[in-house]
């Protein structure tokens, strides 16, 4: 079966907890703390593999979870950091928001991406000794593995795409012309799945040419195979349409020219202003008294594109299509490839009730869903980001309840990996 799209929900690896432990052994007088720091969580990092075609793999498993860093031991052993988890995709694959469709990365090279990062593990008292808080009896909880609800959807890397009414020639063309081999039979819809197939013309020049299964009348509305497969025509540099002119069918040329192209311009107009040229199949079956070509050419040719004679089935004119097409993909821009214009939002605080609070002497220690969320997502080495911090604590009512709790000026407020002074 072919899947090419497919919505999956990954989790990365929570950060284990810092250890609260203290050195014990004989003839060594206060060992003091040696809790041990967390490890950091696994992430979720996607793959292109060569090997895989389509998002079958992910058909029937639509959950990814990272493992957990392990907690700190005493004895400053630090908990072992989770695996990543790698997700494997086929070449072409675009990650999409789930809830707003914004891209966040296309898998069109062989670079790995960072989907969902692990969250740091915490760390042990180890790190809170100082000359006035010699037994730091707290440790830090890990953060949380960042999350996401993302669509795979592939695009097919193809140069050319092959489009037309079912059963006009596509699959007969590109097994003449490449080593793929379509099914190919004489009824509507044989093919049911895009194919690809490597175009060699001459030495250093060849391309790849997809075969998109039939479009006809109403696509859009769901008729046939609606526009399920036209998205792996969105990367082609140049569109070829296919036409049967034996009127085998019963069908007018023209007229098939033209629904087709208006469906493809209902599915995107950007698609269907892409360059095109005509290709007018099944010569071998024109009746001699027709005058489907000339009409077809007279069609096209007004509308200023080109038109080439050819019979896919004995291959006439299909050399000279294909070097055609070469030579103009040499004027073309490359293979599109999607732009990442997904932003992810910044967390916003909760309330403060949400929080656990725990005080040792003059340390407060704060920690929680929400705020391990949105220390996640704060870059603290920038100023208006410490500034948002700071407003979202204040929104959540947090210093009004340390007040409450008895907090003094100059008391040590301790949240996850960073501490500061309280002023009010």
């Amino acid at each position: 079966m072919f899947v090419d799209k497919v919505k999956i929900f990954v989790k990365a690896g929570n950060g284990g907890n810092g250890a609260v432990a203290f050195h014990r052994e004989k003839y060594v007088a206060a060992g003091g703390p040696d809790g041990g720091d967390g490890g950091h969580g696994g992430s979720i990092i996607v793959r292109v593999d060569d090997n895989m075609s389509t998002l079958m793999d992910f058909r029937y498993k639509r959950k990814y979870q990272a493992p957990a860093g392990q907690d700190g031991e005493g004895g400053r052993r630090a908990g072992k950091r989770g695996e990543n988890l790698v997700i494997k995709v086929p070449r072409g694959t675009v990650i999409r928001d789930a809830e707003t469709g914004a891209v966040i990365q296309d898998m069109s090279d062989l670079n790995e991406y960072v989907l969902c990062r692990g969250g740091r593990g915490g760390w042990g008292n180890k790190h809170f000794a100082t000359p006035t808080r010699q037994v730091p009896r707290f440790a830090k909880a890990g953060l949380p593995g960042e999350e996401h609800e993302v669509v795979l959807e592939l695009k097919l890397l193809a140069d050319v795409g092959l489009v037309g009414f079912p059963n006009v020639g596509k699959s007969t063309l590109l097994s003449v012309t490449s080593n793929a081999h379509p099914k190919i039979a004489n009824y509507h819809f044989t093919t049911l799945y895009p194919n690809l197939g490597v175009i060699w013309v001459d030495e250093g020049v060849s391309f790849v040419m997809a075969d998109i299964p039939g479009i006809i009348e109403g696509a859009a509305e769901g008729a046939g195979l609606g526009h399920d497969f036209l998205r792996h025509i969105d990367r082609c540099r140049l569109i070829v349409h296919i036409v049967d002119v034996s009127g085998s069918e019963g069908r007018d040329p023209v007229e098939d020219f033209e629904k087709i192209n208006r469906e493809l311009a209902e599915y995107s107009p950007e698609l269907a202003a892409r360059p095109m040229i005509v290709a007018a199949n099944k010569l071998d079956l024109l009746p001699p008294d027709s005058d489907n070509l000339e009409r077809l050419r007279a069609h096209v040719e007004a509308q200023g594109l080109e038109l080439y004679e050819i019979s896919a089935a004995t291959t006439q004119g299909t050399k000279q299509l294909m070097r055609t097409v070469a030579g103009k993909l040499r004027d073309l821009p490359p293979v599109t490839v999607y732009e990442a214009d997904y932003v992810k939002p910044l967390a916003e605080a909760g309330e403060a009730e949400d929080l656990n609070v725990q005080h040792y002497g003059d340390t407060w220690v704060i920690s929680g869903q929400w705020l391990a969320q949105l220390i996640n997502d704060i870059n603290f080495a920038d100023y208006e980001s410490r500034m948002y911090f700071d407003r979202q604590l204040r929104k959540s009512g947090l210093f009004e309840r340390l007040e409450e709790m008895g907090i003094q000026d100059g008391d040590t407020v301790s949240i996850y990996d960073f501490e500061f002074d309280y002023e009010r």
